[in-house]
């Protein structure tokens, strides 16, 4: 099959012939149609190492993946050869920026006919990220205030999304250039990191951060007391002085990726898909950091 692969942090992306992905036991082979990243992922420690601590290069990343039942593995239940389905990848095996990938079953969810592959692996890694950043971690509840950083990014977008939903009222932050699409999409107020003071926007009840350092630092004393700063940059450094203060890696789960695909049937859910490459063109996506929404990479073309 084709992948891309990279043999070291510094050594580029090629794409290139790489072995046909093993089906473990509760295993499944999925045909993929589309594949989605994280450009810092080749900086985590799990994309260089298996479970164990052993060298795994040459590696493929990518660890989102929507397209079709291709094999099952021995004592997989629950889904079917030819049934289309999206979800999460393991973070210490081969990724989904190939034509087939090896997921554990628990990790997808159906995927319904009417979303197709391009919209669908713009969703598990940053919608179970903004979901369980919001309501597992931060607690949020009708009428509460949330301020979401970076609220026109791949998980930002979402999170705004889902915490207007559930009936927030929602604060978004980023660039100049990020405020016309964080209203659209339910922020009431924008603060333009760029030229706006963010200490004005407080207090809140929970901060969501996606962006790490001077931000974060500066996000602590924008919580009201008992309320949640939440963040999948880095462990905080400086904490809420009344209130709870979270670092979190998101996790594989299945319930939620069902709720999430119904939301975007339901309309009341949109994947921000900022640009579409091909499998040969993930080289130069994974270096342009200043693309709106998700980047994603389609595997095969959909009429």
């Amino acid at each position: 099959m084709k992948a891309i692969r990279t043999y070291g942090r510094d050594a580029g992306l090629v794409l290139e012939d790489a072995p046909y992905p093993h089906a473990a036991e509760n295993d499944v082979i999925v045909k993929v149609h589309a594949a989605g990243f994280t450009p810092g992922e080749l900086d985590w420690p799990g994309t260089w190492t298996d479970r164990a601590g052993r060298d795994r290069t040459p590696v493929i990343p990518g660890h989102e993946v929507s397209g079709v039942v291709a094999e099952l593995g021995l004592g997989t239940t629950g889904l079917t050869v030819g049934q289309r389905v999206f979800g999460l990848t393991d973070w210490t095996r081969d990724g989904t920026l190939a034509e087939y990938v090896a997921v554990e079953a628990r990790n997808l969810a159906p995927l319904p006919a009417s979303i197709d592959h391009v919209q669908a692996a713009a969703l598990p890694l940053a919608g179970l990220t903004a979901w369980q950043g919001l309501f597992d971690h931060g607690r949020l509840e009708t009428g509460q205030t949330v301020l979401v950083h970076g609220a026109a990014g791949g998980v930002g977008s979402l999170a705004v999304q889902l915490a207007r939903d559930a009936g927030a009222h929602v604060i978004g932050t980023g660039r100049t250039a990020d405020r016309a699409t964080a209203r659209e999409l339910g922020a009431e107020v924008f603060v333009d990191l760029e030229t706006e003071r963010l200490e004005d926007a407080g207090p809140v009840h929970v901060v969501f951060d996606v962006i790490g350092g001077e931000i974060l630092d500066r996000s602590a004393s924008l919580v009201r007391p008992g309320g949640s700063l939440v963040t999948i940059a880095a462990p905080p450094k400086v904490r809420p002085a009344d209130g709870r203060a979270v670092f979190f890696i998101v996790e594989p789960d299945r319930t939620q990726l069902i709720d999430l695909a119904r939301r975007v049937q339901d309309g009341r859910l949109r994947p921000v898909v900022g640009a579409v490459r091909s499998l040969a063109e993930t080289g130069t996506a994974f270096t342009s950091r200043r693309t709106p929404g998700k980047t994603i990479i389609q595997i095969i073309d959909e009429p």
